[in-house]
Parts: structure tokens; C-alpha cells; sequence
């Protein structure tokens, strides 16, 4: 019968304990995933950023997302890409203007070599449309 009572303790100390945690937690939704960010764990001092990824960013320009900023869409974006009078670095750049990206990616290597990537695979995806 005590060792009972120390479960059903052990219980109600871990639903008080974690229930502000799992009430804290918060969910973002975006056009291809959903992320949880339990808000209760960031730190102000965090270094974790999110952004786009670079697929989101090649087809939200793709779509026309990002006209107003210099960037054509659909066959002419595939058109100038191919003609390499656009490139990752052009398309991240009208991200940042557009405040969809932090100006921080313009120096990411990484990142702008997986927009690289999918820019050059935009021909097959454009052909899939």
C-alpha cells in the first residue's frame, strides 16, 4: 500500500511539475511543417534562429512571393536562373527586403549553397508544375 501512495505521489509531483511546461508550449505552422517551441525553455540569449528553408524560399519566389522585391516568378524566374542572371545570392538578398529572411543568411554558406542547389533544380520542379 506505501509503495502506491509514493507512485501516485511521484505522479502528482511530475503533472505539477511539468503541466506549466506543456501549458507554456506554443505551436508554429508553416505551409510544410509544424514546429512545437516550448517558450518556457527559450533563453533571451538564444542562438537558435528559424527561417525559411531554402526549398520554401526558392518556391515562395517561384510563386511570385517576391515580385515587389526583383525577383520574377515562374518560367521567367526559371529562365533568368538558367541564364544565371539570378542567383541564390540575388534571391536571399530579396528575402531579407522583404523581411522574410534575417539579414544574418546573407553570410550563411550553407544556407545560401542549399538555395544554390535548389535554384538549380528548378527547371525539373517547374516541369513538374
Amino acid at each position: 500500500m506505501k509503495l502506491i501512495t509514493l507512485i501516485n505521489s511521484a505522479l502528482i509531483f511530475a503533472s505539477i511539475t511539468l503541466v506549466p511546461g506543456i501549458a507554456g508550449a506554443q505551436t508554429a505552422i508553416n505551409n510544410t511543417s509544424e514546429i512545437a517551441i516550448n517558450s518556457n525553455n527559450l533563453s533571451n540569449n538564444s542562438t537558435s534562429v528559424s527561417y525559411l528553408q531554402p526549398f520554401n524560399l526558392v518556391n515562395f519566389a517561384y510563386q511570385g512571393g517576391l515580385k515587389q522585391h526583383g525577383i520574377p516568378s515562374g518560367e521567367t524566374l526559371v529562365l533568368q536562373t538558367q541564364n544565371r542572371k539570378i542567383i541564390a545570392k540575388d534571391l536571399i538578398k530579396a528575402a531579407v527586403n522583404a523581411d522574410k529572411l534575417p539579414s544574418q543568411v546573407l553570410n550563411d554558406q550553407n544556407y545560401l549553397s542549399a538555395v544554390n542547389s535548389q535554384l538549380n533544380a528548378l527547371p525539373d520542379y517547374a516541369a513538374a508544375d
